[in-house]
């Protein structure tokens, strides 16, 4: 049993378990702060956007540990099964991680009494997406790296920051979520074949992902290149 605890330990703070759980503990604290002196819920939607931002991460751990244990190369079918569902699981939820930055909109309607509170409030919500979507995608591409190579890793890192991008403007602007993929998908597909189709005619869409993209990803190779030195 303590061998277990032990290894379960390990792999909890190889993956940065305890540091994000530090994370969340931080907006959780800052928003019942708020909640207790207001007496408001005003930004209870941030526990819900942060759960969210959970769901890639907990994906990119089962696919983590059903890939490591027990370690062979030649996997059994129900273990690739496994491992392909919550690849695909990862893969929709992803988005759900950096997409509390644009929770930021609330800032606007914040009274003026507690704006610098209300500022911090949000920032340290969209800091723990925002670190959950890195530690995620770094599992994931490292698994990818294990075995296909560090190039395909990386392409495929980035393949999925840009479809993050485009998962964000779909959540804020288009109110679609990742769910919606799967029990509607056509709400989902639509927009984005109509934006393949007039690239020029759909600028925002694009302006917006290509924005959000390149700051997950500037935040991603500076965490991987910090880890590297």
């Amino acid at each position: 049993m303590n061998d277990r605890l032990l290894s379960l330990h390990r792999f909890s703070a190889r993956t940065q378990f305890y540091s994000l759980c530090l994370c969340t503990g931080v907006a959780f604290a800052f928003l019942a702060a708020r909640m207790y002196f207001t007496h408001g819920r005003t930004y209870s939607f941030l526990v819900w956007n942060l759960f969210l931002a959970w769901v890639p991460y907990w994906c990119s751990q089962a696919v983590l540990w059903l890939s490591e244990w027990p370690e062979q190369v030649d996997w059994p079918r129900g273990i690739k099964l496994k491992i392909a569902a919550l690849t695909i699981g990862w893969a929709i939820f992803f988005p759900n991680a950096p997409y509390i930055v644009t929770d930021f909109k609330h800032y606007l309607y914040t009274p003026q009494l507690t704006w610098w509170y209300d500022a911090g409030l949000i920032l340290s919500f969209a800091l723990a997406g925002c670190f959950l979507g890195v530690v995620s995608l770094r599992i994931m591409q490292a698994l990818v790296a294990r075995r296909c190579g560090p190039t395909i890793g990386w392409a495929f890192a980035m393949a999925m920051i840009g479809l993050s991008g485009l998962g964000i403007y779909i959540g804020r602007f288009l109110r679609l979520n990742s769910w919606d993929l799967l029990l509607r998908p056509h709400h989902v597909l639509r927009p984005i074949a109509d934006g393949l189709s007039d690239p020029l005619a759909h600028a925002t869409p694009i302006g917006v992902t290509l924005m959000f993209s390149a700051l997950l990803g500037v935040i991603y190779v500076m965490c991987e290149s910090r880890r590297e030195t």
